[in-house]
């Protein structure tokens, strides 16, 4: 049965006040050049939290991926589908803190350091004319792909529920629409009202906790799902949604900490806030 109330689930709810307080927060420290730097820099909380939660993610959809082939033993589009996710989503934890170069001092190829817009070892940031890969075409995919998931897609299926159940054919789980509508509320609002080079930070990391969290509560526990979740039984659906919630906010405690000390400070000191950083 697919349960709609994404409020009464402590995961989705406190995935949404998670993103809220940061907007909260970058809305605050707008106006204090030092302290929006420390929120956007590379390295510094935003990323880090883009990272944490994209890994958290990754590490849910494998064991998804190995619970399906447990289940049943055999290639089907739920398996692939988990496992391609699980790949993808592992490559943009990697890419965000491109590979661990930084925190490691590690010295970029050659290749990289003529091709890469920021010098850096990663692909998102590959140059594509004047623009790199990131702007010039992953936005673009981005932003069309999760309009139609989390808006388009979810108010067709309040009227055909045929919608959902195709889209879960293929592995995949719709979110609730209401917690979509934030999710895409919030963004907006991070490129209205902040003035920054590196804005767009706010709108990753939004996507981030939006997806580790109904990631989890669709496939988990079973919200604005239709298929069978990994916790049935509403007792143990009830604790691990609390634990994990714990768990959420954790991981917004542990980016801030890993800001301080692996690599923020540092690439302010060789970035100076007058000269201006790389959005992307």
């Amino acid at each position: 049965m697919v349960k709609n109330k994404w409020y009464v689930h402590p995961v989705v709810a406190v995935g949404v006040l998670v993103n809220v307080f940061v907007m909260l927060l970058a809305i605050l420290w707008k106006g204090d050049q030092t302290a929006i730097w420390r929120l956007l820099v590379e390295d510094g909380i935003v990323e880090w939290m883009q990272f944490l939660c994209f890994t958290v993610t990754a590490g849910m959809l494998g064991f998804l991926a190995v619970e399906q082939w447990q289940r049943t033993p055999k290639i089907n589009l739920q398996l692939l589908a988990f496992a391609g996710l699980t790949a993808l989503v592992a490559l943009a934890a990697l890419e965000e803190i491109s590979w661990f170069q930084r925190i490691l001092h590690i010295a970029s190829p050659e290749y990289f350091l003529s091709h890469n817009r920021q010098s850096e070892t990663n692909l998102h940031n590959l140059a594509v004319g004047g623009a790199s890969l990131h702007k010039a075409v992953l936005l673009k995919v981005i932003a069309i792909v999760g309009l139609t998931h989390n808006i388009i897609l979810p108010l067709l299926a309040r009227k055909r529920p045929a919608v959902r159940a195709f889209v879960e054919r293929f592995g995949l789980y719709l979110p609730p629409l209401s917690v979509s509508v934030i999710y895409v509320a919030l963004v907006a609002v991070s490129h209205l009202v902040i003035d920054h080079p590196r804005k767009g930070e706010l709108g990753e990391m939004f996507g981030a906790v939006h997806y580790m969290t109904t990631v989890f509560a669709a496939y988990y526990i079973g919200v604005g799902y239709g298929k069978p979740p990994v916790f049935e039984q509403p007792a143990d659906s009830r604790r691990v949604s609390t634990l994990f919630a714990m768990v959420v906010v954790f991981l917004l405690f542990t980016a801030w900490l890993m800001s301080a000390g692996a690599g923020a400070p540092q690439y302010m000191a060789s970035h100076p806030i007058a000269a201006g950083a790389s959005a992307d």
